[in-house]
């Protein structure tokens, strides 16, 4: 998506500090870029304001909380009406199980990725849930046997080049 707000070479390093690590204060983030606190602080409101940032969260572990499944479900809709895919995507939010959603192309028309505390919880999400929802006409699932990565952040160097032609 292209933004009409251009990025420099500053809001660059500080969208990269931060996305290594969102709980640097705003003192060290500017030594880190080479600029002063109060300017670096307008930086980054100015960023949040203009959606380059989406906000600041932890990272938990699901595991130590008791979250021992992760599985994905595929769901197929009979509809693909765009007020159908919508009706779909709203449902989608209001469940907790969901951590994140993603509208294909192709054979599926959702991708799922959910956590549980254990395989009973899932089982029951399936089928007293998610196959409850109108307009859902399939869904297919898999469970995770291994996180071999897991990484949140973006590869912001490509996109530097890729937004100065390089």
């Amino acid at each position: 998506m292209k933004h009409s707000f251009q990025l420099d070479q500053i809001d660059w390093q500080i969208l990269s500090e931060l996305q290594t690590n969102g709980r640097i204060t705003n003192v060290e983030l500017a030594r880190r870029v080479g600029i002063s606190a109060p300017p670096c602080l307008r930086r980054v409101r100015n960023l949040e304001k203009h959606g380059f940032i989406d906000g600041f969260h932890a990272a938990l572990n699901q595991k130590l909380l008791g979250f021992d499944v992760t599985a994905f479900a595929m769901v197929g809709l009979t509809s693909q009406a765009e007020s159908d895919l919508q009706a779909f995507s709203d449902e989608i939010l209001k469940l907790p199980q969901v951590l994140e959603c993603y509208m294909l192309s192709g054979e599926i028309d959702f991708i799922l990725k959910c956590a549980t505390t254990d395989l009973g919880h899932f089982q029951d999400f399936i089928i007293n849930v998610l196959t409850a929802l109108p307009n859902v006409d399939s869904v297919k699932t898999s469970l995770a046997i291994k996180r071999c990565k897991s990484h949140h952040g973006l590869d912001l160097q490509s996109a530097l080049k890729a937004s100065t032609g390089q």
